[in-house]
């Protein structure tokens, strides 16, 4: 039997007030948080290639992090985007597409490691993030598994290693098989115009059943609308996905049954409050999910 650890994609949101917090600006709102969840996702270290040297995490901020939560506390965290990003952003469409000399760069990654040497013995998944990589950016599916799997090779042991890729074409049985060989574990994004999380784990069961864990990060279509709909106040839920849940909650607790543990990191873009819809998705898991090792907080659902 796996295990399921559900949690929040960031946390510093002081509409969350008497949601998960005690006020909306208390003293640690990470503290406050990792006495609710048992997992978060850390994305604010993602965003770092804004021209110059890449920037990395400040050790101080990894030691804050790491004191905050208990032992058995996991966080997933999104690799900066200096070494995912094929080419550099462009402030205009038109503008020309420059290389990014940091693609793929075990030196850089290495360095990205060092720095979470504080909180080594509280991660999770490291997620690598890649763009939909059109032809402009990736000559074809077959190049970019050569250098992922080139670059995995490399990549120290001891971590866990997750791809999330923004193409659906590319999810096929070539790019699973490749997942398998380097021992990386898939990143299945609900949202982003991807296959929907249900289908693609019914299709493919067998390969993910195999895969020991499993990444599934909820997103809503439409990051705009939803703004606006919220209003940027994430405390309730402006887009009900009701069948959608109930359809992600069946397949998740299906691979927890075959022995595969899951991590479901939530966004507020999804329906609008990432806690409500924790509480929605547990209501769905039941008792049955319950029993399969849900740790944490999952473990007081009625």
């Amino acid at each position: 039997m796996g295990c399921i650890r559900i949690g929040t994609c960031s946390w510093t949101y002081p509409s969350w007030k008497g949601l998960v917090y005690s006020s909306a600006k208390p003293a640690d709102m990470l503290r406050e948080y990792a006495a609710r969840y048992d997992t978060v996702e850390i994305d604010r270290w993602f965003w770092s290639l804004f021209g110059g040297e890449p920037r990395l995490p400040e050790t101080s901020d990894v030691r804050a992090y790491r004191s905050s939560v208990p032992d058995g506390f996991r966080f997933t965290i999104k690799v900066p985007n200096s070494v995912t990003l094929t080419h550099a952003y462009r402030e205009e469409k038109t503008d020309p597409l420059v290389e990014n000399p940091h693609f793929l760069s075990q030196a850089l990654f290495r360095e990205f490691l060092d720095r979470l040497g504080p909180m080594h013995d509280a991660l999770g998944p490291l997620l690598f993030q890649f763009e939909s990589l059109n032809k402009q950016k990736m000559p074809s599916e077959k190049k970019f598994l050569e250098r992922l799997e080139e670059f995995a090779s490399g990549l120290p042991s001891g971590f866990t290693y997750g791809i999330e890729i923004r193409n659906g074409n590319y999810l096929n049985d070539s790019y699973f098989e490749c997942l398998r060989r380097s021992r990386l574990v898939p990143v299945l994004l609900q949202g982003y115009w991807m296959p929907p999380v249900d289908a693609l784990l019914g299709d493919r069961a067998a390969w993910f059943e195999g895969s020991g864990t499993v990444v599934i990060r909820l997103h809503g279509p439409d990051r705009g609308e939803i703004e606006k709909l919220a209003n940027k106040e994430w405390n309730r839920i402006v887009a009900p996905k009701d069948e959608e849940l109930g359809r992600i909650a069946r397949v998740v607790k299906k691979l927890v049954g075959s022995g595969v543990d899951i991590y479901l990191n939530v966004n507020n873009h999804y329906e609008g409050s990432a806690p409500i819809t924790i509480d929605r998705l547990r209501e769905r898991l039941g008792p049955a999910g319950a029993g399969g090792g849900l740790p944490g907080p999952l473990s007081d659902v009625e």
